[in-house]
């Protein structure tokens, strides 16, 4: 009996399977770079210098180290949230400016530190001058803030969005990141790069699916199966195909957990997808409502 030839190239052919994830899909360049982490060494060598310098001068130069690191962490942190803000279609602004406060503490830490100086060249501590001090200590501020930049100060596309919804999703997504985590934590006991990077692979559909859900609010009475129960059964899974691997090299537990990858892998990405197609219709109805009404009011569209 006669076949119509097709598949998937063809113009009726099978487009439902999406196309593999490249190695790099989704990778991200780490936003605390070198530029942020250089920031932790001056503190280093004001620790030494102060050692031998007295009580006060020991215990100042102490404190400007320590007020210098906790900016440098502040700026690592700052920046990450960052990335993830512009990451995102929807986000709110960063509960806690932690660049400003990078910056007013770098300000602070180079003000001590020059301040120590002006203390050890006296003759008497009346005499130490606070101008030099706090002149440093501005500049260091601004200079930081022109480098760094500030937080994002207000929110993104939350125009019309339910944060009440929004909060619920926030409390959900960072509970599914956590078995994310635990996922990362546990497979490395297995010390196989290869099936490391199969996780890393199954995490990015999953946070694609995080991403939908965040965008959309409503979608998260279905997505919340996959966002708690599906997770966590993976994190079980995964622990113990760790514990057993590690120990007996099984390669039939190899293959039976990398199936186990791919069948949730598909799943997320599929109901990644028909979240998607669901948004869509809905705004072809919002539009098909729109064109009744206009042409109800006699406005004709060509």
């Amino acid at each position: 009996m006669a076949k119509r030839y097709g598949g998937k190239y063809s113009p009726q052919g099978d487009t439902s399977d999406q196309p593999p994830r490249g190695q790099y899909d989704g990778a991200r360049v780490e936003p605390a770079g070198a530029r942020a982490n250089l920031l932790f060494l001056p503190a280093v060598p004001l620790v030494f210098l102060s050692l031998n310098d007295g009580a006060v001068g020991m215990t100042i130069g102490l404190v400007a180290a320590g007020v210098l690191t906790a900016a440098a962490f502040l700026l690592r942190e700052g920046l990450r949230a960052e990335a993830a803000y512009h990451s995102r279609r929807t986000a709110r602004r960063p509960a806690f400016p932690r660049k400003i406060f990078s910056s007013l503490l770098t300000g602070l830490g180079i003000g001590l530190a020059a301040y120590r100086t002006e203390f050890l060249d006296a003759a008497t501590a009346s005499e130490a001058s606070l101008i030099a001090p706090i002149l440093f200590g501005v500049a260091a501020t601004v200079l930081h803030s022109v480098s760094f930049g500030i937080d994002p100060m207000k929110d993104k596309g939350m125009e019309g969005v339910d944060t009440f919804q929004q909060d619920r999703v926030a409390r959900v997504v960072e509970d599914a990141e956590t078995h994310l985590s635990e996922m990362t934590d546990a497979i490395k006991r297995a010390g196989d790069r290869r099936i490391e990077a199969r996780v890393e692979r199954f995490q990015d559909t999953a946070r694609d699916l995080f991403r939908t859900v965040e965008e959309d609010p409503r979608d998260l009475a279905g997505a919340r199966k996959y966002l708690t129960v599906y997770l966590q059964g993976a994190r079980d899974a995964t622990i113990k195909f760790a514990d057993v691997y590690s120990r007996t090299r099984d390669a039939q537990a190899l293959a039976d957990f990398s199936a186990l990858l791919d069948d949730l892998e598909q799943n997320f990405a599929a109901r990644t997808r028909k979240m998607l197609l669901d948004d869509r219709s809905d705004l072809t109805v919002e539009i098909d409502v729109l064109r009744e009404r206009l042409q109800r009011e006699g406005v004709r569209l060509d």
